[in-house]
């Protein structure tokens, strides 16, 4: 565990949203706060990446962009910039599904020669905001990217050396289908919402049934 630190990014301009993605809740609970209550049990410490005004409401030390602007390559820059352990653990506030068995799992892939653990979704996507990076390798190529004006985290992970791990190696943890669900519009937001319910009411059925 002392080997990785977390990082939430939150720096987004949330403009599909309408309002700051980062306090959305879901069951009484910020996105933030879920996300990071999915990461304590495997990093040794969680921080919030974000350049808003507000962002210490969240409770969390705020680490700011080195380079502002530049969307969430600019965040995960600011992550490895700060990143003391050898890993750097990297989650986007709209993915509120994480939960602390993927983390874990992406976690146990790091493997000798490996720069970063990085999941591919369910169809197929590659994940860059759901992933591990070795924080000497990975800041520096962050850093050349972004001063070479290409933004697009997944360009990172083509840049160094990734261990992709197939949604098959995911598939069997409990809430996988929902692991990558974005939650970047209000439409995306009302349909989060039923799903948290969702999962709380089967929740609740089985702890009745452990009674009976």
């Amino acid at each position: 565990m002392n080997e990785i630190e977390g990082f939430i990014l939150a720096g987004g301009a949330s403009s599909r949203m309408g309002e700051d993605k980062s306090l959305l809740r879901l069951g009484g609970l910020t996105f933030v706060e879920i996300i990071a209550g999915a990461l304590r049990p495997v990093a040794a410490r969680v921080r919030l990446v974000s350049s808003r005004p507000d962002a210490e409401a969240h409770g969390l030390p705020v680490v700011a962009d080195v380079f502002e602007g530049r969307g969430a390559i600019g965040g995960l820059h600011a992550a490895l910039a700060v990143c003391g352990a050898s890993w750097a653990l990297v989650v986007s506030c709209d993915l509120p599904f994480v939960t602390t068995e993927l983390l874990a799992r992406l976690a146990s892939l790091r493997g000798d020669g490996a720069d970063a653990v990085a999941p591919l979704q369910n169809d197929g996507r590659e994940q860059p905001l759901c992933a591990l990076y070795a924080a000497a390798a990975c800041r520096t190529t962050a850093e050349e990217l972004i001063r070479a004006g290409e933004l697009r985290p997944r360009e990172l992970l083509r840049r160094v050396r990734t261990r992709w791990v197939a949604f098959d190696e995911l598939s069997e943890l409990a809430g996988s289908s929902l692991f990558f669900r974005n939650v970047n519009t209000p439409d995306d937001y009302e349909q989060a919402r039923h799903e948290a319910q969702g999962k709380r009411q089967k929740a609740k059925g089985k702890r009745q049934e452990a009674k009976i």
